[in-house]
């Protein structure tokens, strides 16, 4: 089993700053890739951005050149930095990782509790 917890979510005004971060815990394996989605009211949860172990990253449009990810191996922690926020970045934003854990070894799609993002304009 494989837990994720974000944090650093709140609230912001337009052109601000926010990190995200989510740390896994549990008898990890592996974790690949990682990345976050968001989810606004009325909304499908969609990607953001995703990274694998060895620093691979795809971000979606509308974050491109705005939001970076980044993750830390050794402590199986990733990163979400993002900049020049806009009201439509708004949404819960969910950690995901791709974990291999547990013994014997298994392969799991593990989702974290979910943290809010709020911009205000």
């Amino acid at each position: 089993q494989v837990q994720l917890v974000e944090s650093g979510g709140g609230l912001v005004q337009a052109g601000g700053s926010l990190t995200l971060s989510c740390v896994a815990s549990g008898s990890i394996f592996s974790l690949n890739p990682m990345g976050w989605y968001r989810q606004a009211p009325g909304n499908t949860r969609e990607v953001v951005a995703a990274i694998t172990s060895g620093g691979s990253t795809n971000y979606a449009d509308s974050v491109k050149g705005r939001f970076t990810i980044s993750r830390d191996n050794a402590k199986n922690t990733v990163y979400l930095q993002m900049n020049s926020l806009k009201p439509e970045d708004t949404a819960v934003y969910y950690c995901n990782a791709k974990a291999i854990s547990g013994f014997p070894l298994t392969t799991h799609d593990y989702w974290g509790q979910g943290t809010q993002v709020t911009v205000s304009s």
